[in-house]
């Protein structure tokens, strides 16, 4: 039986930005876009009530004075609808910008120049409960452990590198040549240290403390 498509909410305030998004995603027998938003309260509204899969969430609406930004907006929406995963879409690849997300409860941030496929993967990596970065965020966010205190070793690095990616288990194990059972233990470590419970948390909580740094 197939499963029904990824239903997604599209949020951006330009209506051709929208538009081009929503031509992409029509190409994606498995992503279907059920609406969209001109605003960050209106992305609150629609996705509280309509509770997508997943948020497409521009970043910075209309500026200052216009109402709430996607940041604002994914906090907003996170205390309605727990449930609705966001991926952030913008033009912005600052540390700042990615931590700020991550922390309001962002799954993914993408970004507007990149290739369709990495808004696709993000999309369905969101969807699945997982982190949705695409490939230049984790390059800038990846670098060397900044604080050794933090008790992460480069081995446990790497797993949280590869989590920030979207790689399930298996692909951790292939892509560092060990057994799933070792990335399990790996994992079980890092979330202890990093006092979360699951891998989009480990993720945003190392960019937190500072952990990956700008390469």
């Amino acid at each position: 039986m197939t499963a029904a498509p990824l239903r997604v909410l599209i949020a951006d305030d330009h209506t051709v930005v929208r538009a081009g998004l929503r031509a992409l995603l029509a190409g994606e027998p498995d992503l279907d876009v059920i609406a969209e938003a001109g605003s960050g309260e209106e992305a609150v509204r629609l996705g509280a009530r309509l509770t997508p899969d997943v948020v497409l969430m521009d970043l910075r609406f209309a500026g200052p004075g216009q109402g709430i930004d996607g940041v604002e907006a994914v906090r907003r929406l996170g205390a309605r609808a727990p449930g609705v995963a966001v991926v952030m879409l913008t033009s912005y690849a600052g540390r700042a910008d990615v931590v700020r997300a991550l922390e309001a409860g962002a799954r993914g941030y993408v970004l507007k120049a990149g290739p369709p496929e990495e808004l696709f993967q993000a999309v369905r990596t969101a969807a699945a409960g997982s982190m949705g970065l695409a490939a230049e965020i984790v390059g800038e966010l990846v670098g060397q452990v900044v604080d050794p205190e933090q008790d992460l070793s480069h081995r446990e690095i790497e797993v949280v590198r590869l989590l920030a990616e979207g790689r399930s288990n298996r692909g951790i194990a292939e892509a560092l040549y060990l057994s799933e059972a070792t990335v399990k233990t790996h994992l079980v470590r890092v979330y202890r240290k990093l006092r979360v419970e699951n891998r989009a948390a480990a993720v945003s909580e190392a960019v937190r403390r500072g952990l990956l740094e700008l390469t």
